[in-house]
């Protein structure tokens, strides 16, 4: 059975890629994020099969309000007999803008050399296609299935995943028994850090720049705020986590904007600020103590004044039980398929599976990519993804579907 399975991924493989050539060429940058057109595109794809993709948009004050200009999640279900668990299959179909530096077109699904380039080749439009082959070549089996499939097409991943998997889950659109994410086809991501966003807004009074005793001067200020922040990381690399894969707390300031003219005392500035917490951290905490550093170090400034606002604390994903049996499939078929032994451990970075995580359904990390990061040129120029690496996953992810919904 399991022969049948990757046989019937070759004999559709380019099929598969014809598809994700389709949804990486319909561009979702983000911001601006106007990323309904992407989900329309997906669901008239997804109908070749007979599928139907629920459309749950989300209104359009609530997404222009959070800084996007339109979301519609997607959600197909695939329904088998009782008795199995439901597992939800969720990739986000917004992105980072290309950016400067591309050799290859960023929204052309250009083909070279055994790899496909563009914006989201890896992360992750590539398990739009690696997670609706899987499912249909299960189904293309014809072996009586228990329990179900869902597809979440999401696209809320870079500004938080609030109004992506947050927004099904708010809305009780689903509940799945078990979650598996866009991921990397060498690791498996089971937790990952949590990370606190802050927007500082320094105010001062603007001033002739010959006479800077009639102002108050936001930037000076503002740099004894980067002075408290930066003389932080050598007592948080002190801090390490006990989750293989993830090492110590971050902190940085990411982007500044400020001042009027070269002559001109700087009445504003902006800080927007990024702290990454291992698992073993407590947001609520940790974001108490940041508000607390930042006031402190302007405390008694003449003329300053401070405004702080969120704009993203997530949690951390944490192992849940019941993920073990995922885990323990998709590393028994990755050797498989793979001819190596795949990790399972954390990720300093953070996603939106997260969510899953929070409503407390098991959900781990693991799709069509290289072995780190860096090697797919994720969020920089000319992203890709190998095709070999793509073929692969799927494989991975079909038998590990077979594993877990076929019928006794």
């Amino acid at each position: 059975m399991n022969e049948k399975l990757t046989q019937w991924i070759d004999a559709h493989f380019d099929e598969e890629v014809a598809f994700l050539q389709q949804v990486l060429r319909v561009p979702t940058d983000t911001p601006p994020g106007n990323n309904a057109p992407h989900a329309d595109t997906v669901a008239e794809l997804v109908k070749a099969w007979g599928w139907e993709a629920e459309k749950h948009a989300v209104p359009e004050q609530r997404v222009r309000d959070y800084g996007m200009e339109s979301i519609t999640n997607l959600i197909v279900r695939r329904p088998y007999g009782a008795g199995g668990p439901t597992i939800a299959l969720n990739a986000h179909g917004d992105v980072v803008p290309p950016g400067d530096g591309w050799t290859k077109p960023p929204y052309g699904g250009l083909i070279e050399d055994g790899y496909i380039y563009g914006r989201a080749a890896a992360v992750s439009k590539s398990d739009f296609a690696t997670y609706i082959f899987a499912t249909r070549a299960l189904e293309a089996l014809g072996v009586p299935l228990k329990g179900g499939i869902e597809l979440h097409f999401t696209y809320d991943e870079e500004f938080g995943g609030l109004l992506g998997p947050g927004w099904l889950l708010e809305q009780k659109l689903t509940k799945p028994d078990l979650v598996m994410a866009a991921g990397f086809s060498y690791n498996i991501v089971t937790a990952h850090n949590a990370c606190l966003q802050l927007e500082i807004t320094v105010h001062g009074k603007s001033g002739h720049g010959a006479m800077p005793e009639t102002g108050h001067d936001a930037l000076q200020a503002a740099t004894k705020i980067l002075s408290a922040i930066y003389g932080q990381l050598p007592e948080l690399k002190k801090v390490k986590s006990n989750v293989p894969g993830i090492d110590s707390p971050t902190m940085l300031v990411g982007r500044i904007d400020g001042g009027t003219n070269t002559n001109v005392v700087p009445g504003k500035v902006v800080m927007k600020m990024d702290r990454r917490m291992i698992p073993e951290e407590d947001p609520v905490a940790v974001e108490a103590q940041v508000r607390a550093l930042i006031e402190e170090a302007v405390r008694g400034e003449p003329g300053i004044r401070l405004e702080i606002r969120r704009l993203l604390l997530s949690h951390a994903l944490r192992p849940l039980p019941g993920a073990d049996q995922l885990v323990a499939s998709l590393r028994r078929n990755a050797k498989e398929v793979l001819g190596e032994e795949i990790t399972a451990q954390g990720t300093p970075l953070y996603a939106d599976a997260r969510l899953y995580g929070e409503h407390g359904i098991p959900a781990v990390l693991y799709g069509a990519g290289p072995r780190s990061v860096p090697e797919s040129n994720a969020k920089k120029a000319d992203e890709k993804l190998s095709l070999d690496d793509l073929r692969k996953a799927t494989k991975v992810v079909a038998l590990t579907l077979l594993d877990l919904l076929a019928a006794d």
